[in-house]
């Protein structure tokens, strides 16, 4: 089991490869060209930096890595393998990584509200690095984690020292869905998102800051905000959905804190008979299946596979030595299709 957060080397801060250096007698310079295993080091030189890499505790489970050679794999863990966006990140990276030499190994987690056990199989499979898909761990056990190996997470809102990070700006993304909805007539707007009760993380999950950007924006405008969460463990969206549409007085559109939400309001909206002037629905995620001229949702474009690219080239980065944290932010675009139309007279 890893534990949270190391204390060698310092009582209240993990050592540096400055630490390191000053420690060793040597360059930073140098000490970077010992973890990367780099030509030229000479015997003394690794023995010394070594000695005090393990002496202080600094990233021990990098430097051994580099002294016994790389295994030339690299793993991603999912939280789920059904959900297409997951699988849009997936793809970027697998189509930046296709001339690095590095195998992927998939480790999608087991429990769908943490994933701690995924995190730690690929360790212990020592890859030289990991891509932590919405990772739903404490960011201090993420800190702990990316001393021992390289490490970038994608899609929450951490601000880390260990670790790079690679997420939307899902406070804009928010903003555009109910604009959107405004300016297309909508007055009674609900919002259906991942409750944030059972999260690990929800000061940095993305679905509680789309809520608050909800809820800001209809108080702003005199409006009483509906929010109903779902337990990811439960997927009981489509009955949500229904006692929505049961009710004498209903929604005139929905914003979903996903697709895989908003695909299943669509789902029951069919079954109804009903249209998008009925009851509109606005996801977010831009799953391909969105697109389909049968469907044609209205969402939120993160750009996965970007994203997903851009994880994977910040990843080398860390495993040819770069420690310095790294934090990009992707701007959402809206996808405007045939789920939102402006409410009818009727449904007004």
């Amino acid at each position: 089991m890893l534990d949270p957060a190391p204390s060698a080397g310092s009582p209240t801060r993990a050592a540096t490869i400055e630490d390191v250096a000053r420690h060793a007698g040597v360059s930073r310079a140098a000490v970077s060209k010992v973890i990367r295993d780099a030509y030229g080091v000479s015997d003394r030189m690794r023995e010394r930096v070594t000695a005090s890499i393990e002496t202080l505790g600094y990233r021990p489970r990098v430097a051994a890595r580099a002294m016994r050679g790389s295994t030339s794999t690299i793993g991603v863990q999912l939280p789920q393998v059904d959900n297409d966006f997951f699988t849009r990140i997936l793809t970027g990276a697998v189509q930046s990584l296709r001339e690095s030499g590095y195998q992927l190994i998939i480790a999608p987690m087991a429990d769908p509200v943490s994933g701690t056990a995924a995190l730690e199989s690929l360790y212990d499979r020592q890859v030289d690095g990991i891509i932590a898909v919405a990772p739903a761990v404490p960011q201090a056990w993420l800190e702990g984690l990316g001393q021992r190996v390289p490490l970038v997470q994608v899609g929450q809102h951490d601000h880390p020292r260990n670790y790079d990070v690679v997420v939307g700006d899902d406070d804009e993304g928010a903003r555009l869905v109910m604009e959107h909805l405004f300016a297309a007539g909508h007055t009674r707007i609900a919002h259906v998102t991942n409750d944030e009760r059972v999260l690990v993380e929800p000061r940095t999950d993305p679905h509680p800051r789309r809520l608050r950007v909800y809820e800001r924006l209809m108080r702003e405008r005199g409006l009483e905000p509906e929010v109903i969460r779902i337990d990811p463990a439960e997927h009981d969206a489509r009955r949500t959905v229904a006692s929505l549409l049961d009710r004498a007085v209903r929604p005139t559109a929905l914003f979903a804190g996903h697709d895989s939400l908003a695909l299943s309001a669509l789902e029951v909206v069919a079954n109804r008979g009903l249209g998008s002037a009925d009851f509109a629905v606005v996801g977010y995620d831009d799953v391909p299946i969105a697109s389909h001229p049968l469907i044609g949702l209205t969402t939120v474009d993160q750009d996965g596979e970007q994203m997903g690219a851009t994880a994977a080239h910040l990843l080398l980065e860390r495993i040819r030595g770069r420690i310095e944290p790294e934090r990009r932010v992707f701007s959402p675009a809206l996808r405007v299709r045939a789920t939102s139309s402006p409410p009818s007279v009727a449904a007004r």
